[in-house]
């Protein structure tokens, strides 16, 4: 969404962080091998994948990329854990963390983060 991109851009430079990057667009679209060769690796992923979750493509590149960190926000826990076990080929979960922003609903954000090992 690029409203919410223009949202971290401004909370990046409230926070003095010079060193973030931000794009919007189909995930499958953008993070693709040519752009983490003309970006480089990242630290960190940040991934919010719609219900159903990353696309194989996706988990490829991220595997291949080898972010030390990845914190993965996800609304649908059944392709979440899905895309978890993709990841254990190099990751271990850190942390789960259930996050009910829509109560009286059977809807829940569950925010995982992984470390490489």
């Amino acid at each position: 969404v690029p409203e919410a991109i223009e949202d971290a851009k401004v909370n990046a430079e409230v926070n003095h962080l010079k060193n973030t990057e931000f794009y919007a667009g189909d995930m499958k679209n953008v993070l693709t091998a040519d752009f983490i060769a003309e970006h480089g690796r990242p630290d960190v992923m940040v991934v919010d994948p719609p219900r159903a979750g990353m696309h194989e493509d996706v988990v490829k590149v991220i595997l291949d990329a080898e972010p030390k960190r990845i914190v993965y926000v996800s609304c649908n826990p059944a392709t979440q854990a899905r895309d978890l076990a993709l990841l254990h080929e190099k990751y271990d979960i850190e942390a789960v963390q259930p996050v009910d922003m829509f109560p009286h609903t059977q809807h829940v954000e569950n925010v995982v983060a992984l470390t490489l090992r």
